[in-house]
């Protein structure tokens, strides 16, 4: 049997691609982090990650190791809620928005059903700014969205450049107004696309609206305009844009994840792996 705490490394080096970020999300010094993955490596024989000076990629034999590594760790905390005699059971009533729902979302709740499977989810998929007014009316639990840099309130998950997306075939008319592929107010990407072009003095046209992410890669892939997205998420079906296009810096967004008082039990048990997925910065 593998060591658990080894492949807690293991999963937490994976998962974030830095071992300075794992050694973090896990409160231990980044030599133990180095001296678990050498030890696991010895008992996997041969090398789990491929680094180099800017990258740490997961290697064939590591790609192998990660269902085995999630199943001991997962056993190891179900034994021990087992003979503690607790159990977290009940309903979580979980706000995320779409980008989030349609990406990391499925990972985050898989982890939950298997450590908690008496936990139940009731899930709100919404603009982040409608999601956070749901939780501050008392209609929400937890709330995993996007909020401008610097408002709200506690630090946030991480910080996520913001970046042009569109099809690869888009080209911007020389004089033109930039078409924009938009979500509704108040939609936190959309006004900080706006922004940038307005403070470059550049022109814009609402192309498309569209109240879903769906809508808005359909939109965005049929060449109808342009969009500003988080650079982590961007759907596959569409690539970040090129500088020479001349567009603004649209600055950035933070990851937010907002709890309602007083919340525990199943929130904070979701909270738990919403953070362990997601906390790398601060």
């Amino acid at each position: 049997m593998l060591d658990p705490r080894l492949c807690r490394s293991f999963l937490a080096v994976a998962e974030t691609r830095s071992f300075t970020a794992a050694a973090r999300r896990l409160g231990v010094g980044q030599p133990t982090i180095s001296q678990h993955i050498r030890r696991l490596e010895g008992e996997a024989g041969g090398l789990l990650f491929a680094r180099d000076t800017h990258a740490v990629d997961l290697t064939a034999r590591g790609q192998a190791m990660l269902g085995f590594a999630q199943t001991i760790v997962d056993t190891e905390e179900r034994a021990a809620r087992h003979f503690r005699g607790v159990e977290v059971r009940g309903r979580v009533r979980f706000g995320c928005s779409e980008d989030f729902a349609l990406g990391v979302l499925p990972g985050i709740l898989r982890r939950l059903r298997r450590s908690h499977p008496l936990v139940d989810v009731e899930l709100h998929v919404e603009l982040s700014d409608v999601l956070a007014q749901r939780l501050a009316e008392g209609r929400l639990d937890l709330v995993l969205g996007k909020r401008r840099p610097g408002t709200g309130h506690g630090p946030p998950l991480r910080r996520e450049p913001l970046v042009w997306i569109g099809s690869e075939a888009t080209a911007l008319e020389p004089g033109q107004p930039v078409p924009l592929v938009q979500y509704p107010m108040p939609s936190v990407t959309r006004q900080l696309a706006v922004e940038a072009l307005e403070r470059a003095g550049l022109e814009w046209r609402a192309a498309c609206l569209t109240s879903s992410l769906t809508g808005l890669r359909a939109a965005a892939a049929a060449g109808l305009g342009i969009t500003v997205h988080a650079r982590g998420l961007v759907p596959a079906d569409l690539v970040v844009l090129p500088d020479g296009l001349g567009l603004p810096d649209p600055g950035e967004v933070e990851v937010m994840l907002l709890s309602r008082d007083g919340a525990e039990g199943p929130a904070q048990a979701l909270a738990d792996f919403v953070r362990a997925k997601l906390g790398t910065d601060s």
